[in-house]
């Protein structure tokens, strides 16, 4: 090697060789070279993405704890790493961070993460429920396109003179400014209707429909407003309306048969093939890049090759965990951002302006708000429903965004313009939650087409909690409220005490009663929880308690487990022995594949009655001093366990929990059924839900948990085998279904 270098020297001979000088120490060129790899695009755009996914978190995770979706967050955090915040208080870093020439890479990338998202959209439209259910939707949904834009037109009228660029069309102008006012966010809608438990009532899925109608007509509208705003004039444009046509024609008559007998081919299949992959992919980009060359832009074709997917929900959700992740997580972020470094708030410095953002606001909000609402009320709908409705179709988010940076790419919107709109889709859907609180309290007692669809309250979720001293019904009914807390109108939750009649007198029941509930009725002041109180005297409490169980339809009875199980047993002696480390997967072993007799239950003769006679799901709460079950164990010893996830769902969705699920049988990872479950609740709401693998479980893990979730047959086995848990468990709810 020596030899080579020395020897290849001589070859420079005759070569114009430029060598590098520098007149610095090496520390100065050190330096020099530091700035130059700084300022070097690839780092310039690294340093960009952990910035803006850090921040688009941060943000994202402030408004979930504020009950806002977490798009306002990441929608907030673009317009703060903008000129409107970091650029007017902190000029020099947002110009080192963000330079004038680091903005096409950054906008391309953004675009690449727009298309997937676009492409996931489409594929999470249900077409076959606007089959199913098309008449009063759809008409809903016509409505809430129709009157915004034709408010949006006449709003442009006023506004054009001021505000429209310089040599753009009026049409062109009230065109833009009209799908604006239209468009309904229906990613963030779904998740608003998830959250507050809508999805199975029959209001939830009217709006969900609506949405859908609404995504696809105002995705059409919006690829023949391209159309004609890039050509000039409607009568210019009818060429590449055609072509986009013919295009739609091609997708649904010829490549959608295609992709159909692709998808069965994978039919049963718990992966797809890097191949098939490709396939969809390809699919994707070329869909994307013939409407972006016929003139309709990319994300239309990105929006249709997701809609022409195969309808095969497994092979669908399959193709989304591959694609979602990457285009929501890491790149979607970058264009808010890219949107909030065009949107300039201080361009908007005096109250002429503010008070036109604030009659843009007032437009878009009587157009879909009042507009949906009106419509539905003239359906026949109840008032609450279809103000319901409004307030939901009223959510522009993310969508919005999409359009408005088309018509600011386009040339067709000022950066003031740019800017009131932009506040107008925060605006709009900030409001949703709040909005929905609102008619709730108004309308609170009467009744929503959900509650009147039968007459035993379906779609309501009806919880009963039965104690016996006021602490322990004060610690269920905060249990209960993690599982109902966002389901509003769509709960009941009824408190139940059934006391000895031996123990009674006739003079004093009713101070006993309230003596009994008064603990349970400061709580749900406390919780801002509406109750049903019910107090019966019994001589035959066990079966009184199962008559009412069954008889009320009830969803799940929660009861506390009853001291005596840790007296003169196995749990009491347990509970004094301390270690440090726990191998779930030796527990299972001495567990799996063995039956068992058990020389004393882990449960009393009541509980055990109980059990055995409702036909209901029963939570039987073990109480270590619970308060909220923000962090939640799951251990899953057999795939019988795994209709706890369920239970782990319902408390993600109404309280924002955290829920670790333990594979101690090694189960999860094999089964895609239960991998797709998973991720749905990951998809809905992320970074709440996660599967841990590893073989050993300390101490301070399970102690820093506020609840376990278990079954009632892991929970015998834990007792069985005389688990090292039991002295470690945090408060545990062990649920047996019936």
């Amino acid at each position: 090697m020596y030899w080579f270098f020395v020897e290849g020297k001589t070859l420079e001979a005759g070569e114009n060789i430029i060598h590098k000088t520098s007149n610095g120490t090496m520390w100065d060129n050190f330096v020099d070279s530091f700035m130059t790899n700084l300022h070097h695009p690839l780092a310039l755009l690294l340093i960009q993405i952990v910035t803006i996914i850090f921040v688009a978190r941060l943000f994202g995770w402030i408004c979930m704890k504020m009950k806002q979706p977490s798009v306002i967050g990441e929608m907030i955090a673009g317009i703060v790493l903008g000129p409107s915040l970091l650029g007017l208080y902190f000029p020099e870093f947002s110009a080192f961070l963000f330079p004038k020439e680091s903005l096409p890479n950054l906008q391309f990338l953004s675009q690449i993460g727009l298309i997937l998202f676009m492409y996931i959209v489409g594929m999470e439209l249900d077409l076959s429920v606007l089959r199913k259910r098309a008449h009063d939707a759809v008409v809903i949904s016509h409505a809430s396109i129709i009157i915004p834009f034709a408010l949006g037109i006449g709003l442009s009228y006023f506004i054009y003179k001021e505000f429209a660029p310089d040599g753009v069309q009026f049409s062109s102008f009230a065109l833009f400014i009209a799908i604006a006012m239209s468009i309904t966010a229906f990613p963030v809608l779904a998740r608003i209707v998830q959250e507050r438990n809508l999805q199975k009532t029959k209001l939830g899925t009217i709006v969900i429909t609506c949405a859908a109608a609404d995504d696809i007509t105002a995705w059409c509208i919006l690829a023949a407003v391209i159309a004609i705003v890039k050509a000039g004039s409607f009568a210019s444009s009818i060429y590449v309306i055609l072509m986009a046509i013919a295009y739609v024609f091609l997708m649904i008559k010829i490549v959608r048969p295609f992709l159909k007998r692709i998808g069965e081919l994978q039919a049963g299949k718990g992966v797809i093939n890097k191949s098939i992959v490709a396939i969809f992919f390809l699919t994707l980009i070329i869909s994307a890049y013939a409407t972006e060359v016929i003139g309709i832009h990319a994300l239309f074709g990105a929006f249709m090759a997701g809609a022409i997917m195969p309808e095969n929900v497994k092979f669908r959700n399959l193709f989304i965990e591959k694609v979602e992740d990457v285009a929501l997580v890491l790149l979607l972020p970058l264009f808010f951002v890219f949107t909030g470094l065009r949107t300039q708030i201080g361009l908007l410095n005096d109250g002429h302006l503010w008070m036109t953002a604030g009659l843009i606001i007032a437009v878009a909000v009587t157009g879909k708000f009042i507009g949906s609402a009106l419509t539905a009320k003239f359906l026949r709908i109840n008032w609450k429903d279809s103000l319901t409705i409004g307030a939901l179709m009223n959510t522009r988010g993310l969508m919005e965004l999409i359009v408005l940076n088309i018509g600011y790419d386009l040339g067709v919107l000022s950066p003031e313009i740019f800017a009131m709109m932009v506040i107008m889709a925060l605006f709009t859907t900030f409001m949703t939650g709040p909005s929905l609180d609102l008619i709730n309290f108004l309308f609170r007692g009467k009744k929503s087409m959900s509650d009147e669809e039968n007459s035993d309250n379906s779609g309501k979720y009806k919880v009963l909690l039965s104690f016996e001293n006021p602490e322990s019904g004060s610690t269920l009914l905060k249990l209960a409220d993690n599982f109902t807390n966002k389901m509003n109108g769509n709960k009941s939750v009824t408190v139940m005490t059934i006391a000895p009649v031996d123990e009674l007198h006739a003079f004093d029941t009713d101070t006993y009663e309230k003596e009994l509930f008064s603990n349970v009725i400061d709580t749900s002041q406390e919780l801002k929880l509406e109750v049903t109180t019910l107090f019966k005297a019994s001589n035959d409490i066990e079966n009184d308690l199962v008559h009412i169980t069954n008889k009320g339809n009830y969803d799940l009875l929660l009861i506390m487990l009853r001291k005596s199980i840790y007296e003169g047993t196995l749990l009491g002696k347990l509970l004094g022995f301390t270690t440090k480390i726990i191998n779930p997967e030796k527990l299972l072993n001495t567990v799996k594949g063995k039956s068992y007799i058990f020389n004393s239950s882990p449960f009393d003769d009541f509980t055990l009655s109980i059990l055995d006679k409702t036909n209901i799901p029963v939570g039987i709460m073990v109480d270590k001093n619970f308060e909220s079950a923000d962090k939640i164990f799951i251990p899953i010893f057999d795939l019988s366990d795994f209709y706890l996830v369920e239970y782990a769902k319902r408390l993600i969705n109404n309280n924002d929990s955290q829920v670790i699920i333990l594979d101690a049988a090694g189960q999860i990872r094999r089964n895609t059924e239960i991998r797709e479950l998973i991720r749905n609740i990951e998809h809905i709401a992320p970074n709440h839900i996660t599967l841990y693998n590893e073989k050993t479980i300390e101490k301070e893990f399970l102690e820093s948990q506020d609840l376990m979730l278990i079954s009632s047959k892991s929970w015998k086995n834990l007792i069985d085998t005389k688990s090292l848990w039991l002295s470690d468990i945090p408060s545990t709810l062990i649920i047996s279904n019936p």
